[in-house]
């Protein structure tokens, strides 16, 4: 608390020293309750009736200073610790994707095994330097990435570590790319299949003419996670939303996977193995009539299946019919957070205008 409170110029005219502390004490809970808030952790607060505005500038940058110099002084192994892997929650039995989309997991999951026979001594290795042993997930959210990543780990009976990019990338210059190394350090220490969520960022081409230090920064990791690619051995999957603007020098790298919103096919085997058998339905329930109510995806169900339960059980009824399950999806769809675009098709009227004004532009221009 001392390191992180500084009161300046606070008047001394308190009863004893215990009020004094109680004072401090409430504004360190507040403090600590805001940077929570923000996401923050550790920044100094200066409280003070007569501010040196100059002062304050300087303990800043010298915190700041700091916080560097203590980052900097730690070890590949020290920064390492923070990344810690764990077994696998899925298996490839409760994964529902189209067969196509697994046979593709499967393959590349033996890469890494399969690398020395097939790359080194039946020499593909020289029409395919870097084996596709990093692995891109795209797709909309809810179809199956994070789990497809737990299953490829149960598959080779492997740990799985788990990061998002938000826990690599550093308020200070420089601690990205450390921790970058030091993530694929940790998956090598754990023999684990390393997944990195919300990777769009990491991804992305490098930017040209950086004007500012974030974007320095986010190139800088991007090399380095080029560097760490070439040297890992084991799986890297990364999970993102799209494929767009993606870095030329990942796609030598890295496979992608296409995980599409389910079809009915799908839809009914997902709900067949996400309603438990304990669930008291009644018998209209039918995952085939279930499975025709489309655009929605594996988390959608399940929420569903956890929405219409808890419905229920909180009318004190006893039994989950079809319309309970299937009102409650229609909920869930109607929840989604829909993006701000708006979509125009134009009428017949438009349409013709729009090619009257070509071909005038075509006879007024000709090629």
């Amino acid at each position: 608390m001392e390191d992180e409170i500084i009161l300046q110029d606070i008047p001394t005219a308190i009863e004893s020293e215990k009020d004094f502390l109680v004072f401090k004490t409430r504004i360190y809970a507040a403090w600590q309750s805001y940077l929570e808030k923000i996401g923050k952790e550790n920044l100094p607060l200066i409280v003070s009736s007569s501010v040196d505005l100059n002062s304050v500038k300087n303990l800043s940058k010298n915190s700041n200073k700091a916080s560097v110099s203590k980052a900097n002084s730690i070890s590949l192994e020290e920064r390492a610790e923070q990344y810690r892997s764990q077994k696998p929650n899925f298996s490839m039995e409760q994964l529902v994707v189209p067969e196509s989309v697994k046979e593709e997991l499967l393959i590349a999951s033996k890469i890494s095994v399969l690398e020395k026979l097939v790359f080194d001594e039946w020499g593909l290795r020289n029409i395919q330097p870097f084996p596709y042993s990093a692995l891109n997930f795209y797709g909309s959210p809810g179809t199956g990435k994070t789990l497809a990543a737990h299953a490829v780990a149960s598959y080779l009976e492997r740990n799985i570590l788990l990061v998002s990019y938000a826990q690599i990338e550093s308020m200070y210059h420089g601690e990205g790319p450390k921790n970058v190394e030091a993530l694929f350090y940790a998956a090598e220490r754990d023999n684990a299949v390393l997944f990195i969520d919300e990777s769009d960022s990491l991804l992305s081409k490098r930017l040209t003419n950086v004007t500012q230090g974030s974007e320095q920064a986010i190139n800088s990791m991007r090399s380095q996670l080029l560097i760490s690619l070439e040297r890992f051995r084991g799986i890297v999957v990364f999970a993102t939303n799209l494929v767009e603007n993606y870095d030329p020098a990942f796609e030598t790298r890295v496979r992608n996977i296409f995980f599409p919103m389910p079809d009915q096919i799908c839809r009914n085997l997902i709900w067949q193995k996400l309603l438990p058998k304990n669930l008291p339905l009644l018998e209209d329930v039918s995952t085939e009539k279930l499975a025709e109510i489309d655009e929605v995806c594996g988390r959608d169900i399940r929420n569903a299946i956890i929405d219409s339960a808890l419905k229920v059980a909180m009318n004190n009824g006893s039994t989950i019919g079809y319309r309970d399950l299937s009102d409650a999806l229609d909920a869930v769809k109607k929840r989604r957070v829909k993006p701000n675009i708006t979509v125009h098709k134009l009428n017949e009227e438009e349409k013709r205008a729009i090619s009257l004004a070509i071909a005038d532009n075509d006879q007024e221009n000709p090629i």
